[in-house]
């Protein structure tokens, strides 16, 4: 199933393993993965962004982990990250995420092109991708926390995904949105707030989006937080050095996408 979303469909695509329908929900990721999930009626369901590629054998791991596993909701796997010609491998080290990981961090390696999750469960007891979520940005991360808040998710620790960052990304350097998604996730999800190290983090994301976006007190104000917590937090520093004038928020980005990192 593809959805277009924002954008003309292209119904030449459909075809006897192909279908395609337009985002009829709330405009965004979360929107459109949702018409994606609700319009198919297949046992699993696996998300696969436009500029991003599965690798072979990535389903095929994944799905025998869940038939493994009857009890799980939730697989996931690693992925090569390009970016500016170079490409790093992103692995997470284990072959189960518990929930007290995602708390702590984010874990870029389970991205959301590398799920795979039991349609009954999205439409049932863990519900749909939440919408409400400003700009749709960190929805991957809140479904992540629901799922593993329940049962721990299964990972294949190959990287079976490319996928690919550039500056012409739509969420590359959408500063006030990530600013807002990361508040509504302090504030849906209290357990990354009582995790020190988690919590850190997140205050020094939304110091270095602020210094980003040149509001130097406000970014000093987050970064203060931030250390408060964890005084060897890094996006906190690099928040402040940007908000000094000591460091440019692009050329920081970049130097951390080429080693498949980011803030």
């Amino acid at each position: 199933m593809i959805v277009f979303d924002g954008t003309q469909r292209d119904a030449s695509l459909d075809g006897e393993r192909v279908r395609t329908t337009t985002n009829a929900r709330s405009a965004g990721l979360a929107g459109t993965r949702n018409t994606g999930i609700l319009a198919v009626g297949s046992d699993l369901v696996a998300f696969c962004d436009d500029d991003d590629l599965w690798l072979p054998g990535k389903l095929r791991a994944q799905v025998q982990r869940l038939v493994a596993a009857p009890a799980a909701d939730f697989a996931t796997c690693s992925v090569i990250v390009d970016y500016a010609g170079r490409s790093t491998v992103r692995l997470a080290a284990t072959d189960v995420v518990a929930h007290h990981r995602l708390v702590r961090s984010r874990m870029a390696m389970l991205h959301s092109s590398t799920f795979v999750i039991r349609r009954s469960s999205l439409v049932g007891r863990l519900g749909l991708v939440d919408e409400s979520i400003p700009g749709s940005q960190c929805e991957d991360w809140d479904l992540l926390l629901r799922a593993s808040r329940e049962r721990a998710i299964l990972h294949v620790d190959r990287p079976l995904v490319r996928v690919l960052w550039s500056d012409a990304s739509y969420f590359a350097r959408a500063w006030e949105s990530k600013v807002a998604s990361l508040q509504w996730m302090l504030a849906r999800h209290p357990d990354i707030a009582a995790d020190r190290a988690g919590c850190a983090r997140v205050h020094g994301q939304l110091a270095f989006a602020h210094a980003a976006m040149g509001a130097r007190r406000t970014a000093l104000a987050w970064a203060g937080r931030s250390l408060a917590r964890a005084p060897w937090e890094p996006r906190a520093l690099l928040a402040m050095a940007v908000a000094a004038g000591l460091a440019d928020s692009t050329a920081v980005l970049d130097a951390l996408h080429r080693r498949g990192r980011g803030i």
